[in-house]
């Protein structure tokens, strides 16, 4: 089986402190897609490149203490590739491509962090802007390869996916025309949400991010906006999906999923 992990740190520093690397350690997955990781390759190099004996690749922001993304993975992978040609959104270090490629296999394993728009109008556009960029270049995947994008979405596609969707039916994160991309994502654009193929009904067990203000947390009034989105041929090998709500590493909690595959 192999084991593939999602995970908005919410900052690799802070989530180190709180037993990050311990679990990782017992929950032995072959790979760990992260996003926010809020470090530039001096924070990392010699003290997180490698954490619980698996290597880490790295796609940084320009900015510091912003964004980034990552892939902690035990098996070596045949090409690394951060960005995904855009140059805004590149900056912000917000896509990682792992290649595992055999003679008879083109596999990738992709970290990815999309926008959030909820600190204003600017940001909402910019959310946008990604949205229209980044489906081409999943569309252009699909015919060469077989792929797992995992990652902080910053989208709850439907009603199913979060506490209140009634009152945030006008904010950012549950937006008409952000549902409407997964829905034509998924339907259009040849992809699995393999989480909710294998829990179709589930509520609130499905919720990955809560907000730090009142009790959200305490209350689970929480969000599904971590994901693992795959092509068709890889979705069809997974087994089983986890959201691991033990210790709490960052405002996201871990989403595993399973797949009758091996590297």
């Amino acid at each position: 089986m192999f084991k593939l992990t999602s995970l908005n740190l919410n900052g690799i520093r802070s989530a180190t402190t709180k037993g990050l690397e311990p679990w990782m350690r017992q929950h032995r997955a072959d790979c760990i897609c992260v996003q926010e990781v809020k470090a530039q390759a001096p924070d990392v190099i010699g003290r997180f490149d490698e954490l619980a004996g698996l290597k880490g690749y790295f796609h940084f922001a320009e900015k510091k203490g912003y964004s980034g993304v990552g892939v902690y993975s035990r098996h070596e992978p045949s090409e690394v590739i951060a960005g995904f040609g855009s140059p805004e959104f590149d900056a912000e270090g917000r896509y990682l491509e792992l290649r595992f490629d055999t003679p008879k296999r083109a596999l990738s394993i992709i970290s990815a962090y999309f926008p959030s728009g909820s600190s204003g109008p600017e940001r909402q556009e910019a959310k946008y802007r990604f949205l229209d960029v980044f489906r081409p270049h999943l569309d252009a995947l699909h015919p060469r390869r077989a792929f797992v994008l995992c990652g902080d979405v910053n989208i709850a596609h439907q009603q199913i996916d979060l506490k209140n969707w009634r009152s945030n039916q006008k904010n950012s994160g549950f937006l008409p025309l952000e549902r409407q991309w997964v829905t034509e994502l998924l339907q259009e654009g040849n992809m699995v949400d393999v989480y909710r193929r294998l829990e179709p009904t589930a509520t609130d067990a499905a919720y990955t991010w809560w907000s730090n203000r009142g009790q959200a947390y305490a209350k689970n009034v929480g969000w599904r906006l971590d994901y693992q989105l795959a092509s068709p041929s890889i979705a069809d090998k997974a087994r089983s999906a986890a959201i691991y709500k033990g210790e709490k590493f960052s405002d996201h909690a871990p989403l595993t999923i399973e797949y009758d595959l091996a590297l």
